[in-house]
């Protein structure tokens, strides 16, 4: 297989290839956005009792989001702010475009009927086949006519503004994490290689991989029934420059070493695929596994990236395992400039700064690693602190946005549920007693009860009604609401109501992430020490090294915790959160520890455990650190974008990378394997053989 990819005449026809399949493919991964589906039903989870009232709902109206326009003036509403109001509310009903139902315009409605501070206008949106995208140009269109000025106070929310103000936000996400993530591996490739031209070729080959994936992902969500939405999307690119760009320099390492080994560039490249390539295959594997468990979550926005990431990766794999280095055999040794590497030249590992450190750890491994678990330990307490009950639209964004501002006046002066009312679906004959039990439910406005505006009264045996809540609709207390309204309307005989709305989405959604978190966590586990377990042909390195990891992860997301309280004040996170967290880190984090473990278990064959740790450490310390400081940096792109959920969970992951890299492969396992030894390869072989004694050199000082 190394042979194929960077032989003398075969280096060409894999270029060429993919040069094919570049020209195909491009073109349609330029429609990836096309298909993103961005309603809400990809977001939630699918037999949650909300989603169920949202597909039921459509048979009585079309999907429907309320614009609210808030008009205020502190010191009480004029005649004059009263004449221009009805006039907005007049021009809102003549509007018929963008899927605004103007006719079904309602308001104005006054805060107060004789001394007015307030009033709001409820303008009905359709959400058309482009899901949010569609709201935001229907939002635009209200927002251009809604008048105001003189000191009166104007501002376009509700569930409509809200949703124009995310996809407004999410409007740009490719190209921003592009540009971002581009500009982090570019810099980094340039420290790691010092070399201008040698950063040309993994930046063309992931690049080329983005592109397939994001097409490939195209055709699975167009012709597969794949759901894709901008979170995913955004992902996507992240994870295949962080992870491809990894791989690459796992391998421009080995090959490097192969250069001062071998005259023949192709021999050299041949050897460094055939010893490098199972690494990045295992790395590969795992993290793909890793993904596609996603596929078992209840949200459907969980689930479906699973398949979005295992894609790029697996493309990734393909693509550096192929292109890169047919790419580096055709360009030749010249490309690592002005530092070349030929045949003969001293490899610098050998004495260079992760050799010492082996030199130090050796001394006394087993205090190292104890003290090393320790510290991580105590770090871990600070998930305590952490607040993964989901975040609420006033807190989702990192920047002021109109519609937050306008739900946070709104509540001054109505009631905080205005405008995102509860959603009751129930059979025909049954609708006067849920309205009564809905109605005497405390954190109900009772006389909120009724029919929406435009909607079918009955269909096919069922009725449709809504009623406003006290507290604001992305609130605990409007979450305690919508159970408390269940648990009364699912006592009624006959009804089989069922609550839905907004803020019974965001109670689904929190209720599904967390069985999720309960359920795909144990199965990532199992995938991943499956997955180690087979590589290494052992079973107690494996389980050393995903204790590793879980320490480690733990640790990223107490030093986060504290970060997010006391640091960047945030107010929660998403109750996704620490599955997102816990795949990215595990199924990546794992990465060095396979970069490591399978070249400790190289050389153990060739000099015994405690030597090859040693060895394997120099060797590939440099480029496992430049690895993880690639791929902290890319995640690190998300707190581009101003979102608090991508900002959290981009902080935590590139904080868990560096953990890994720095401390928990380059300290804890090195000093695990030299203090454990041979039994680490237990049942294997390798077990059995004694060690051979430590001597100076390039493994280091003798161990104590």
């Amino acid at each position: 297989m190394a042979w194929l990819v960077c032989g003398r005449r075969s280096k060409w026809l894999v270029l060429l290839l993919w040069l094919l399949v570049l020209f195909a493919l491009a073109p349609l991964a330029q429609k990836l956005g096309d298909v993103e589906d961005n309603d809400a039903v990809s977001w939630l989870p699918g037999g949650a009792e909300s989603t169920q009232v949202l597909e039921l709902s459509k048979e009585f109206r079309p999907e429907t989001l309320p614009a609210v326009v808030l008009y205020a003036r502190a010191s009480g509403l004029t005649d004059a702010d009263r004449r221009e109001i009805a006039g907005a509310a007049a021009r809102f009903r003549t509007l018929d475009k963008n899927g605004i139902r103007g006719e079904q315009t309602r308001g104005p409605v006054y805060n107060s009927p004789s001394a007015p501070r307030a009033a709001l206008v409820l303008v009905p949106v359709t959400v058309g086949e482009k899901g949010f995208d569609s709201v935001a140009e229907a939002v635009d269109v209200i927002r251009r006519d809604v008048g105001g000025g003189g000191g009166l106070s104007v501002h376009v929310t509700g569930p409509a503004g809200t949703a124009a103000d995310f996809s407004e936000t999410f409007a740009g996400i490719d190209s921003t994490l592009l540009l971002a993530a581009l500009a982090v591996v570019v810099v980094a490739l340039l420290i790691t290689y010092r070399s201008p031209t040698l950063l040309l070729v993994p930046v063309v080959s992931v690049v080329a991989a983005l592109l397939c994936a994001q097409a490939i992902v195209y055709l699975l969500a167009a012709h597969a029934d794949l759901t894709v939405n901008a979170q995913s999307a955004g992902i996507l690119t992240v994870l295949v420059f962080g992870a491809g760009t990894d791989y690459a320099l796992l391998l421009v390492a080995r090959y490097r070493e192969e250069l001062r080994r071998h005259e023949d560039r192709h021999e050299a490249m041949a050897l460094a695929l055939h010893r490098a390539g199972p690494a990045v295959l295992a790395s590969g594997a795992t993290v793909c596994m890793g993904m596609l468990v996603l596929l078992v979550a209840e949200m459907n926005s969980t689930s479906g990236l699973g398949p979005v990431c295992a894609v790029g990766v697996l493309i990734g794999v393909i693509a550096m395992l192929t292109l890169f280095p047919a790419l580096l055999v055709i360009v030749g040794r010249w490309v690592f400039w002005p530092p070349i590497p030929h045949q003969g030249t001293v490899e610098p590992t050998e004495k260079g700064l992760w050799a010492r450190v082996g030199r130090r750890l050796a001394v006394r491994p087993r205090a190292v690693w104890v003290i090393t678990a320790v510290v991580l330990g105590a770090v871990s307490f600070g998930i305590l602190g952490l607040r993964a009950e989901g975040i609420s639209n006033a807190d989702a964004f990192t920047e002021d946005k109109e519609s937050i501002t306008g739900q946070r006046l709104a509540a001054r002066y109505f009631p905080a549920g205005s405008g995102d009312p509860l959603l009751i679906v129930t059979r025909t004959g049954t609708e006067r007693e849920v309205g009564r039990v809905v109605a005497t439910t405390p954190g109900v406005v009772p006389r909120s009860i009724g029919i929406p505006q435009g909607a079918a009264p009955r269909h096919d045996g069922r009725v449709l009604f809504e009623a406003t809540m006290t507290a604001p609709s992305d609130s605990q207390a409007a979450k305690d609401t919508v159970r408390r309204v269940r648990d009364a309307v699912h006592t009624v005989p006959g009804a089989d109501a069922k609550v839905g709305g907004g803020t019974a989405a965001l109670l689904d959604a929190q209720t599904a992430s967390s069985r999720d978190n309960v359920v795909v966590i144990p199965l990532v586990l199992v995938v991943v020490l499956v997955i180690l377990t087979l590589l290494l042909r052992a079973l107690v390195a494996p389980l050393v090294l995903m204790a590793t990891v879980v320490l480690s992860f733990a640790a990223a997301l107490g030093i986060s915790a504290l970060a997010f309280r006391h640091v960047f004040d945030y107010a929660g996170e998403d109750s996704a959160f620490p599955l997102f967290v816990f795949v990215f880190l595990v199924a990546l984090g794992i990465d060095y520890n396979i970069f490591l473990s399978t070249r400790i278990r190289e050389e153990s064959a060739l000099e015994g455990t405690r030597r090859g740790t040693l060895t394997a450490l120099a060797a590939t310390g440099a480029v496992i650190t430049s690895a993880g400081l690639v791929l902290a940096g890319t995640f690190a792109a998300l707190g581009t974008l101003p979102l608090t959920g991508f900002s959290e969970i981009g902080f935590t992951v590139a904080v868990g990378v560096l953990l890994d890299t720095f401390i928990v492969r380059s300290v804890l396992v090195t000093a695990l394997f030299l203090d454990v030894g041979p039994p680490m390869w237990w049942p294997h072989r390798l077990s059995r053989r004694p060690d051979e004694p430590e001597h100076s050199g390039t493994a280091g000082t003798p161990e104590s």
